[in-house]
């Protein structure tokens, strides 16, 4: 098997596989007891703090150990916003955050607050001045992830810190993403990270908080973690992660150029390869080892099984492998395609054959689940008053645009077609099949049911 998935969870590294088996012989005592058991205990936490704190860039004060990043966001965003509370009630995210920061955001909306989303352009990155435009008088927080998780798109961090700065707003980045790769630049306020996203075990995340900075822990506390982390500090875990850190970022900047590579080459040959493929993010301002892809009149859940039982383990943003039915929210506020959606994410390590032998079976695959894919029956279409209505109702990604591109070719140049659907992910795929193939999307209508999008014939 060959393991693509790393942006969702890294291999455990070897090295935090032995820290983990050495430190639970010294690390399993109380750290905060003052026998000799305890007090080792509270060494290795000290020392994993310390070491922690020099990779991220900040004081051994100033950083915590969570459950969890997802648990160090909450935590964060939620106390951030209490310590400002006399400022405002307005909190500012990007639209391609982390889940677990949007739900923070929804809560915080819930609960009378007031949320400004900014947007992102095609290959997902913010621009600096949307957030300068979102700062308001009563802004209390703003967040920026340092890298997409989706896709790879590394954001400006520094500049968006400076404004925020400028501002008198603290600035909270989720880097759970890059900082493996290394510490985030600019003037942030609050940090977040997760340790196995790095190689570290899983149920270790943490918070940094910059000192100076407003901060109010919610609910129940007590004395560990400087009251920001209840409860009883998993500390074989943390002195794991921590090594992880530190083992990764020493070969950090030589797997990086070699990663890259290997990403590169799937950009470049995806689209050569594979007909109708969209490459989506920033071709430059990425991670070294996500690559991302869309394909045409592809069932997203049937290319990842194909793939799998080829032996490779990929992701995706497709809407057909939620079980909502929705699509990616990254890959919706890019505007991208989201149909047969596949993230590439290498692992440290990764071999160049593993690389040369997925782009071998990618085309077989894709082709297969096409041909598998296509509508059984005929494509239900219809003239009203002198325009091609083709009736997608009930039906999932991704065959409303297989359906739309069945009929193009009976529409005279010039002429439209109505493509009736109650699936979402047909909002995005077909102005996105429309850009990649060529004709003019004219946009949405009202139906008695679901919506009406219309395609113009272009050639």
């Amino acid at each position: 098997m060959s393991y693509f998935d790393a942006a969702s969870t890294a291999p455990l590294h070897p090295v935090a596989r032995q820290a983990l088996l050495a430190s639970l012989d010294d690390g399993w005592a109380d750290p905060a007891r003052l026998y000799r058991e305890g007090r080792k205990a509270r060494m290795l936490l000290d020392a994993a703090r310390e070491a922690a704190a020099e990779a991220v860039g900040c004081r051994a004060d100033e950083l915590v150990f969570t459950s969890s990043g997802t648990r160090a966001v909450h935590t964060g965003v939620a106390g951030a916003l209490a310590g400002r509370r006399r400022v405002g009630r307005h909190l500012i995210v990007s639209s391609v955050e982390h889940s677990c920061v949007l739900h923070s955001a929804e809560s915080f909306e819930a609960d009378g607050g007031s949320v400004t989303q900014v947007g992102v352009g095609r290959t997902g990155e913010v621009d600096p001045s949307a957030y300068a435009a979102a700062l308001r008088p009563d802004t209390a927080l703003a967040c920026l992830q340092s890298a997409n998780h989706e896709v790879g798109t590394v954001q400006p961090v520094a500049d968006v810190a400076e404004l925020c700065r400028a501002a008198g707003v603290p600035l909270l980045v989720d880097a759970a993403q890059s900082l493996g790769w290394g510490p985030v630049e600019g003037g942030w306020s609050l940090l977040t990270g997760s340790a196995h996203k790095w190689g570290g075990p899983s149920g270790v995340g943490l918070l940094v908080v910059r000192k100076g900075v407003r901060f109010a822990a919610q609910g129940p506390v007590d004395e560990r973690e400087s009251g920001r982390a209840a409860g009883f500090e998993n500390i074989p875990a943390i002195v794991a992660a921590v090594a992880a850190l530190r083992a990764v970022r020493a070969d950090a900047a030589r797997e990086a150029v070699r990663l890259r590579d290997l990403t590169e080459r799937i950009r470049t040959l995806v689209p050569q390869l594979v007909p109708d493929a969209q490459v989506v993010g920033d071709a430059e301002r990425r991670l070294p080892g996500i690559v991302t892809f869309s394909c045409l009149y592809v069932d997203g859940e049937a290319l990842l099984h194909g793939l799998d039982r080829e032996g490779f383990a990929v992701s995706s943003g497709s809407s057909c492998t939620s079980s909502t039915l929705t699509p990616s929210h990254v890959l919706k506020a890019m505007g991208v395609l989201t149909e047969g959606n596949v993230r590439v994410s290498l692992p440290s390590g990764t071999a160049a054959e593993d690389v040369e032998h997925f782009l071998r079976v990618l085309p077989r695959v894709v082709a297969d689940v096409r041909t598998g894919s296509g509508p059984r029956e005929a494509v239900a279409a219809h003239a009203r008053d002198g325009v091609l209505v083709v009736d997608s109702l009930g039906k999932r990604c991704p065959i409303p645009v297989i359906e739309l591109a069945k009929v193009i070719g009976d529409v005279p140049v010039g002429g439209t077609v109505r493509v009736l659907s109650d699936d979402e992910a047909a909002r995005l795929d077909i102005p996105a099949w429309c850009e990649m193939r060529g004709q003019q999307y004219v946009g949405e209508e009202p139906a008695e049911r679901g919506t009406a999008y219309v395609v113009r014939r272009l050639s």
